[in-house]
C-alpha cells in the first residue's frame, strides 16, 4: 500500500485573516498546515491543541467550524521555518505591513535554501495582503535579499489576492474564552491571481483564480473598501454615538446614501474595465455587501471601519483612487468627494475611548486647513486645474458641513 504524504501549507502570520479565512480554507482541503507568528502563547497553544475553532457570525445564526491538522513555528526558530518552506507545498503571507520588513529577510532565506535542496520544485506563495501591488512590494523586497542571478521570476510564484472577507475586533473576553477562536462571517471566496502559480492550481473549494486580477483588486477597494468607509464616516456625522456598522446601514437615508456612493464609483470601475464586469454583477456585489454590511452578528465598528485616516484618505486608497480615475474618464464623483470629506471629520475612538494612534496623526494637517489636507494626505495637485477644482469642492463641501445644523437634510441635498 502506497502512503501519500499529505500536503502542506506554511502560513505566515497566525491573525484574524490566516486563521479565519487562509489556513481554514486549506486545513479543511486536506492540508496539514503550518502557522508561524510572533505571539509565544498562540503558538503554544497551537503546538498543544493542533486545532482551533471558527466561528461563523450571521444574522441567522453562528456556526463552529473546527480547523484540524494545525501547528506553530515561532517566528525566531528560523531554522525550522526555514525547513518548513523546503518542504511546503504552498505557502501564504498575512502579517500586516507593518510587518512585512521583517518578514522579508527571512523569506529570502528559506527561498534559497529551498532552491539549493529543490531547484525544480518552485514555491508559490499567496499574498494576503490588503495592500496595491502586492506583487511588485514582494518581488522588490526578496531581490535585495537574493542573489543577482537568482531565478525568482521562475522559481516564486506571487500570488496576489482581493480579500472580501469581514472578520471583526474580538473582544477581550472572548479572547480569554479561547485565545485561538477567530469570528468571522459566512463569506468564504478568495479571489486570488490565475496567472501567478508556477505549480497547478490546489483544488480547493472556496479559491476563487481570476486572469485579470488587476480588475478584481481594484473592485475591492472601488466598492467593498469604499463602501465601508463612505457608510463609516456618513454614519459618524449623522450619529457619533453609532458602534456598529449594521446601525449606521439600518437607517434608510444612510444607506441609500451608501449605496449609491457605491454605484457611482461601480461606473467608474465598468468603465475602466468593461470586459470584465457586467453591470448586473456589479449590481449584485453591491446588494451582497450591503446585506453583509448589515450583518448583526458581525459586530464590527465604526471605529474599525473609519479608522487610519492617513492610509484611507491616501492617494492610492479607496476613496481617492476612484475620484482621480473618475475625473480621468470624466464621470460623476459626488458621493465620492462627499464621503472623502466625511472623513477628514471622523473622530470616533475605541473601547478605551481614545483615538487610533495614527488618526492623532491626521489632526495636525486638518488643522492647517481643508486644501493641506487634499494636497498633503490625498494627494491632489493644486497645479493641475482639474484637481485645483476637485480642491475647491472639497472646501466648498466642509463648509456646509460645518454649517450645517441638520446633517440629515444635508446629505438629502446632495442625492
Amino acid at each position: 500500500m502506497t502512503n501519500i504524504k499529505q500536503k502542506t501549507l506554511i502560513q505566515f502570520g497566525a491573525g484574524k485573516i490566516g486563521r479565519s479565512f487562509i489556513a481554514q480554507l486549506f486545513a479543511r482541503g486536506g492540508y496539514r498546515v503550518f502557522f508561524v507568528d510572533i505571539d509565544e502563547n498562540i503558538i503554544n497553544e497551537l503546538n498543544r491543541r493542533h486545532n482551533y475553532s471558527v466561528i461563523i457570525k450571521s444574522n441567522d445564526q453562528s456556526k463552529v467550524i473546527n480547523i484540524p491538522n494545525v501547528s506553530g513555528i515561532h517566528f525566531q526558530d528560523e531554522e525550522k521555518i526555514i525547513n518548513t518552506m523546503i518542504e511546503s507545498d504552498i505557502g501564504a503571507i498575512s502579517v500586516g505591513k507593518n510587518a512585512l520588513p521583517n518578514l522579508i529577510p527571512l523569506l529570502a532565506k528559506g527561498i534559497r535554501e529551498r532552491y539549493d535542496n529543490a531547484p525544480r520544485t518552485p514555491l508559490d506563495i499567496i499574498l494576503a495582503e490588503n495592500m496595491y501591488n502586492a506583487r511588485e512590494y514582494f518581488r522588490n523586497g526578496l531581490q535585495q535579499h537574493l542573489p543577482s542571478d537568482f531565478p525568482i521570476d521562475g522559481y516564486i510564484g506571487l500570488i496576489e489576492t482581493s480579500i472580501g472577507k469581514m472578520v471583526p475586533i474580538m473582544h477581550k473576553e472572548d479572547i480569554e474564552a479561547d485565545p485561538l477562536q477567530v469570528f468571522a462571517e459566512p463569506y468564504n471566496t478568495l479571489i486570488l491571481d490565475k496567472l501567478g502559480f508556477k505549480n497547478p492550481i490546489p483544488d480547493i473549494e472556496g479559491l476563487a483564480p481570476k486572469e485579470h486580477m488587476k480588475a478584481w483588486v481594484d473592485r475591492k477597494i472601488f466598492i467593498h473598501n469604499l463602501g465601508h468607509a463612505a457608510g463609516a464616516y456618513a454614519g459618524y456625522l449623522y450619529n457619533p454615538s453609532f458602534t456598529y456598522i449594521y446601525e449606521v446601514m439600518e437607517v434608510p437615508l444612510l444607506e441609500e446614501y451608501v449605496r449609491n456612493t457605491m454605484e457611482q464609483s461601480a461606473k467608474i470601475l465598468s468603465a475602466k474595465y468593461p470586459r470584465e464586469f457586467t453591470w448586473n454583477d456589479l449590481m449584485e456585489h453591491i446588494d451582497d455587501l450591503i446585506n453583509r454590511f448589515k450583518n448583526r452578528a458581525l459586530q464590527d465598528t465604526v471605529f474599525r471601519i473609519g479608522r487610519d485616516l492617513i492610509r484611507k484618505l491616501g492617494h492610492e486608497d479607496r476613496l481617492v483612487k476612484p475620484i482621480k480615475d473618475g475625473l480621468e474618464l470624466n464621470l460623476p464623483i459626488s458621493f465620492l468627494l462627499s464621503s472623502l470629506v466625511f472623513g477628514f471629520y471622523f473622530r470616533k475612538t475605541g473601547e478605551d475611548g481614545a483615538l487610533f494612534p495614527q488618526d492623532e496623526k491626521f489632526i495636525p494637517y486638518y488643522e492647517q486647513g481643508i486644501p493641506a489636507v487634499m494636497e498633503e494626505v490625498c494627494g491632489f495637485n493644486p497645479e493641475n486645474e482639474q484637481e485645483h477644482k476637485i480642491i475647491e469642492k472639497a472646501q466648498d463641501i466642509a463648509q456646509k458641513i460645518e454649517s450645517s445644523k441638520d446633517f440629515s437634510r444635508f446629505l438629502k441635498e446632495l442625492f
